[in-house]
């Protein structure tokens, strides 16, 4: 093979190998990147958020009417008994318009051991009438107060507790158990008693008599030993 054949074959050889390394124009080109798709909510979490709001703002304005109707009015008095429930005149009312007035004293009631018990017997001291049942909670907190009471200033002051339902035998065993020291009454069954100190709202309720015979105060509800010493020293 001639020279000049041998390097037109080795030439077009090369030339063919560039070609194959080369790279292509359409190689060079950079392939697009894909955006990705926007993140839309769903129609269902979009009404759910709404309604959301809708619900939080109804509660808002329900508590702030809520709290409006709990303000105290123009001249309202905090400390005032609530009202009673058929309009007319409510406890603190009857407790005020019975102060001054004599007590009935004319009654004779048994006590749990059946011996007759006359209240003018008791003229002359403080009485401490107190009405009440066995199976009142606030009624069991006060006796304990009563009893040291009654033991503090026994020469002075009669404890009786007026038992508005119970019978003689449901009585003595309680007194038992509480160490009552105190003449214990039954008003079960003497509405008339019942009427001469009432209306009752509720028990316990106490009276105090002073040495007058005149009502000093009526209370209705529970009272601590401190409340009740309170109204006892006035009357001494």
């Amino acid at each position: 093979m001639s020279c000049s054949r041998l390097a037109t074959v080795l030439s077009g050889y090369l030339g063919d190998n560039e070609a194959m390394d080369a790279p292509s124009t359409n190689d060079l080109t950079p392939e697009p990147v894909p955006t990705p798709d926007p993140v839309v909510a769903d129609a269902p979490t979009r009404e759910m958020s709404r309604r959301t709001r809708a619900w939080i703002g109804m509660g808002a304005v329900v508590v702030a009417l809520v709290l409006l109707t709990m303000l105290p009015g123009p001249g309202s008095d905090p400390d005032a008994p609530p009202p009673a429930a058929n309009g007319g005149a409510s406890a603190g009312d009857d407790e005020r318009a019975v102060v001054g007035r004599a007590a009935q004293l004319q009654f004779t009631l048994k006590d749990m051991n059946g011996v007759d018990v006359n209240l003018s017997s008791f003229k002359g001291k403080v009485l401490l009438i107190n009405f009440w049942a066995t199976w009142c909670g606030p009624c069991r907190v006060e006796i304990p107060y009563l009893i040291e009471l009654q033991k503090q200033y026994a020469s002075d002051l009669v404890v009786l507790g007026v038992s508005v339902d119970d019978p003689a035998e449901k009585l003595q065993p309680y007194a038992t158990e509480m160490k009552v020291n105190y003449p214990l009454l039954v008003g079960n069954g003497r509405q008339d008693f019942q009427d001469a100190y009432g209306p009752f709202w509720g028990i316990p309720v106490s009276v105090f008599v002073g040495r007058d015979g005149k009502i000093h105060k009526k209370h209705s509800g529970i009272a601590s030993k401190e409340q009740f010493e309170h109204e006892i020293k006035l009357l001494l």
